[in-house]
C-alpha cells in the first residue's frame, strides 16, 4: 500500500515539473533565482535515486543548468524514478540505504524514507520557485498535489 502512495507522489512530481518548466519558460526572461532554485530541484533528486542505485550522480545537488538543458534532463530523471519503482514490493522500502551526504558525512536511511524526503523536498522547493517567478511579476505554475489529484487546475487567485 504504501508503494502505492510513493509512486503516486512521484507521478505528482513528474506532472508538477512539467507545469514548473513551463511557467519558467513562460518568464521572459526566467528569474536566474527561479532557475537555480528549479535546477536544485532536480540535482537533488537526481542524486537521491543515485545513492538508491548505489551509482554516481548525473548532476551535482546544486547544478549550473540552462531551461533546455534541465526541460531534457528532469524526464530522463523521473524515467529513472518510474523504472526503479515499478521493480519495488512494499518490503523493498525498508531496505537500508548506505551514503554520503554532500557535506562528507555517512548515514543509513530506509528506502521509504529517502523516497518520502525526495518528495517532499521537491515540493518545497517548487514552492519557493513559484514565489521568486511571483516576485518577479511572472505567473507561477499551480502545482498542487489535489489539483494532480482532480486531474482540474488549482483555483488561481485574483
Amino acid at each position: 500500500m504504501m508503494l502505492q502512495h510513493i509512486v503516486q507522489l512521484s507521478r505528482h512530481a513528474e506532472w508538477a515539473d512539467t507545469l514548473l518548466i513551463s511557467a519558467l519558460g513562460a518568464a521572459t526572461p526566467a528569474p536566474p533565482a527561479a532557475l537555480r532554485e528549479y535546477a536544485h530541484v532536480v540535482g537533488a533528486t537526481e542524486t537521491w535515486l543515485s545513492r538508491i542505485q548505489r551509482r554516481p550522480a548525473r548532476v551535482a545537488i546544486w547544478p549550473s543548468l540552462s531551461l533546455p538543458e534541465l526541460a531534457a534532463f528532469a524526464p530522463t530523471m523521473h524515467e529513472g524514478y518510474a523504472a526503479y519503482l515499478g521493480t519495488l514490493t512494499d518490503a523493498d522500502l525498508e531496505q537500508p540505504v548506505a551514503y554520503v551526504n554532500s557535506a562528507g558525512l555517512r548515514f543509513t536511511n530506509t528506502v521509504v524514507d529517502i523516497l518520502m524526503h525526495v518528495a517532499l523536498h521537491g515540493q518545497y522547493h517548487r514552492g519557493k520557485v513559484n514565489l521568486l517567478l511571483r516576485q518577479a511579476g511572472a505567473e507561477p505554475a499551480l502545482v498542487d498535489f489535489i489539483a494532480f489529484q482532480r486531474g482540474v487546475p488549482a483555483a488561481r487567485t485574483p
